[in-house]
C-alpha cells in the first residue's frame, strides 16, 4: 500500500462532493477540530434563528407563539425532520428532554412491554446508560446483568439471561467500535429480547435504518454530529408496533392525549408523543432547528464514505508511525472517530495539551484513548493528514513533556 500524502489528500479535498458545507460553520481560524463527537461546531445560522425565536416570536409574538410559531408542536416537527436520518417513521421520534432521561423511559416502557427478570447492558457502556440502567432495574424489582458485547459471549448471554431487553451503544464511545444494529436487534428478538439502542455517537456520522432492522427503541443526543449545540434536546425513537402498549412512567401533560383538557387522569398521546413530559426548552430547539435546515440537504451516503476515508487516513499515518489505536481498521466495524492508545494516563492529558499548543483540539478518555473525532461536514482530508502526522512527530519526539498534565476533558 503507497503512503498516504498531503497531495494526495489535497486532491481529494478539491473533488470532495460535501466540501461546500464546511462554509455553513463558525470554525477559529487556523484550528482543526476533532471533538466533534463531542460538541459539533457552530452552524453559521444557528445565531440567527436562536435570536429571531428571542426577539421576534418571543418579544413580539408572547404567548401567541405557542400556536402561531408552532412551540407546542416543536417536539413533533422537529423528530419528524429528524426521522430520516435515523431511519424512522415521522411518528416515530420525538425531540424531548435528554438522554438520561430518554433512557430511563424506554427502559421501563420496555420492562413493561415485555416483564422478564433481566435487563442487559454492555460493561463498557457510556456511564450515565450504566447508572440509568442500575436505577431502572431496583426500580423496576428485576436483574441487571452487564456484558461484553465485542465478544462471542452475546449469543450465549440473550439465550440464558431471560432478558426483557438490551441496551447498546450503536458506536462505542471510547473505541468507535460499530456494532451490527440489524444483526444484533435479529438475534436479541430471537430470544424474545427487545433493544434499546444509543445513537449518540452515531447520528450524523453514518446511515441508520432502524425500522429496516426492525428495531424496538432508541435515543440519541443531538449536539455531536448534528451540529444542534450544548443543552440541546435529545431524541427517542418507538417503533410503531409499540405505540398501544408502551407506557413510560414520566407522565407530563405535553404527553396527554387531550393536555388542555386538564384531566385528572393520564391518557397518552397516540405515537412517540407519548414519550414526552414537559415543557420544552424552545431556546434550544431554534438551534436545533438551525442544525437541521442543513441536514435536510445532506446524502448520508456521501457522509458515511467521507467519513471512513477520513479516518482510514488517520488510522494508516498514525500505524505507519508506530502508534496503537483501539479503533477497528475495518471500515464497515467503525464509527466516525478514531481511539489512539497512550502507555499511561499521565502522558494523556498531556499529549491532548501538546496537540492543541498547535491548533489540533482532541479529546482523552482515561485511563490510555486519545479520542479524535471526525465530523465529515466540516473537516478536511488535509486536516486528517495533519492531525495525524502531528500526533505522530508529538509522541516520537517527546514534546508532550513540556506541557501541563492537567486537562479538562470535554462530555461523551
Amino acid at each position: 500500500m503507497q503512503p498516504t500524502t498531503r497531495d494526495h489528500c489535497q486532491t481529494l479535498d478539491t473533488h470532495d462532493p460535501l466540501a461546500a458545507f464546511r462554509e455553513e460553520f463558525h470554525l477559529p481560524p487556523e484550528v482543526i477540530y476533532l471533538n466533534g463527537n463531542s460538541l459539533g461546531a457552530l452552524p453559521r445560522a444557528t445565531p440567527h434563528r436562536v435570536a429571531d425565536l428571542i426577539e421576534r416570536e418571543w418579544g413580539q409574538g408572547l404567548a401567541h407563539s405557542w400556536t402561531a410559531a408552532g412551540w407546542w408542536d416543536k417536539p413533533r416537527t422537529l423528530g419528524a425532520r429528524l426521522a430520516p436520518l435515523i431511519g424512522a417513521e415521522d411518528t416515530e421520534v420525538v425531540v424531548t428532554d435528554n438522554v438520561t432521561t430518554n433512557l430511563f423511559k424506554t427502559l421501563i416502557a420496555a420492562l413493561r412491554c415485555n416483564p422478564r427478570p433481566t435487563i442487559l447492558t454492555e460493561q463498557g457502556n457510556f456511564s450515565t446508560d450504566l447508572y440509568i440502567t442500575s436505577g431502572a432495574a431496583e426500580i423496576a424489582g428485576v436483574h441487571e446483568q452487564r456484558i461484553d458485547v465485542d465478544s462471542p459471549h452475546l449469543p450465549t448471554a440473550l439465550a440464558h439471561a431471560d432478558a426483557s431487553v438490551l441496551l447498546l451503544s450503536h458506536v462505542d464511545y471510547r473505541t468507535a467500535t460499530l456494532r451490527d444494529l440489524p444483526a444484533i436487534t435479529r438475534l436479541a428478538h430471537e430470544h424474545n429480547t427487545l433493544v434499546i439502542w444509543d445513537l449518540s455517537h452515531s447520528v450524523g456520522a453514518l446511515p441508520i435504518h432502524l425500522n429496516a432492522a426492525s428495531a424496538d427503541f432508541a435515543v440519541g443526543c443531538t449536539y455531536k454530529y448534528l451540529n444542534a449545540g450544548p443543552g440541546t434536546c435529545a431524541f427517542t425513537y418507538v417503533a410503531r408496533r409499540h405505540h398501544i402498549h408502551a407506557a413510560q412512567p414520566i407522565q407530563g401533560w405535553h404527553g396527554h392525549a387531550d393536555p388542555f383538557s386538564f384531566d385528572a387522569d393520564y391518557t397518552p398521546a397516540p405515537g412517540a408523543s407519548r414519550f414526552l413530559s414537559g415543557s420544552h426548552p424552545l431556546i434550544a430547539d431554534a438551534a436545533l432547528e438551525a442544525s437541521l435546515d442543513l441536514w435536510d440537504h445532506v446524502d448520508l451516503t456521501l457522509l458515511r464514505a467521507k467519513s471512513l476515508t477520513l479516518t482510514g487516513i488517520f488510522l494508516d499515518i498514525i500505524t505507519a508511525g508506530g502508534l496503537t489505536s483501539a479503533t477497528p481498521h475495518a471500515p464497515e466495524h467503525r464509527g466516525s472517530h478514531v481511539a489512539v492508545q497512550v502507555p499511561d494516563t499521565a502522558s494523556g492529558p498531556a499529549i491532548i495539551d501538546a496537540l492543541a499548543a498547535r491548533g489540533i483540539h482532541a479529546g482523552f478518555r482515561a485511563p490510555n484513548l486519545l479520542r479524535f473525532g471526525f465530523a465529515p461536514l466540516y473537516l478536511r482530508h488535509t486536516d486528517a493528514y495533519d492531525a495525524a502526522t502531528t500526533l505522530v512527530d508529538i509522541i516520537a519526539t517527546e514534546t508532550w513533556r513540556h506541557h501541563a498534565t492537567t486537562h479538562n476533558a470535554p462530555m461523551s
